[in-house]
């Protein structure tokens, strides 16, 4: 660990020794840095500090839960995010018709986007139908409904109907947790739609995943592992993991 940062978390935990939270400016501002220097080294180093909402906490703190936060999510390990989406991008094909899911693990991949001559990207996430906008030879079908700040994305009850008119050839997944044995999760309800409706639909399933998702199970269960092709991940274990419950036609690509 960098000596700087290591002393930074060390006055954060010591701050927080006693209980409560720390917002992130305090933090911040004890440490005599910036408040991205402060997400980066909870993003890069391990530490039992968790933030929550802009505030700081020990993760053994009473009634801590996890909450997402995009914008935290974004910054956390978003040079694993960039291989992994490096490897994702690999799989896509001239011409394809894409849907690319809502979070923040495949931002990385939007700015792979232009070397293609033709693409079209289905999508329910602002974030990225803003990203895709700009691109020249990105045909947009940006799916629309509820905004949900939370995680830049829309629902609605027919957005599932919608892409099952499309033909997409490929379904780009993220997930805030995987499971061997209860499946394929996230975060939020309104998402279980049009992920499932991308994977009934699509000719090939991607799930990108970084090594923090496994053994990690969310709320809202949207697959099952079996339901995809491809796995891309940065975890070396993930191979052994899978290999205790054998799915013929799933493949692991480590990034």
């Amino acid at each position: 660990m960098n000596d700087r940062s290591a002393q930074r978390l060390a006055m954060v935990q010591e701050a927080l020794a006693s209980g409560g939270t720390l917002h992130l400016r305090d933090a911040a501002e004890l440490c005599g840095v910036s408040e991205m220097t402060i997400r980066r080294d909870l993003s890069t180093q391990p530490s039992p500090i968790s933030l929550l909402g802009g505030r700081l906490v020990m993760a053994s703190y009473p009634g801590v839960t996890p909450v997402y936060d995009l914008t935290e999510q974004q910054s956390s390990h978003y040079q694993v995010k960039q291989r992994l989406c490096q490897r994702a991008a690999s799989f896509i094909e001239e011409g394809d018709t894409l849907f690319i899911d809502c979070g923040s693990t495949l931002i990385p991949l939007l700015s792979q986007l232009s070397r293609f001559r033709e693409l079209t990207v289905v999508t329910y996430a602002l974030n990225v139908a803003n990203a895709v906008a700009v691109l020249p030879n990105v045909r947009l079908v940006l799916l629309g409904g509820l905004f949900y700040a939370s995680s830049q994305s829309f629902g609605s009850d027919g957005m599932g109907a919608a892409i099952e008119r499309l033909g997409i050839n490929k379904a780009l997944i993220s997930a805030a947790g995987v499971d061997c044995e209860r499946g394929v999760s996230c975060f939020h309800f309104h998402e279980v739609g049009p992920k499932q409706a991308a994977i009934a639909t699509a000719m090939q399933r991607l799930l990108i995943v970084d090594a923090s998702k496994f053994g990690v199970v969310r709320p809202a269960y949207f697959a099952s592992l079996e339901d995809f092709d491809i796995v891309v991940t940065d975890d070396e274990r993930a191979p052994g993991l899978l290999e205790r419950h054998p799915l013929p036609t799933l493949s692991v690509s480590l990034a």
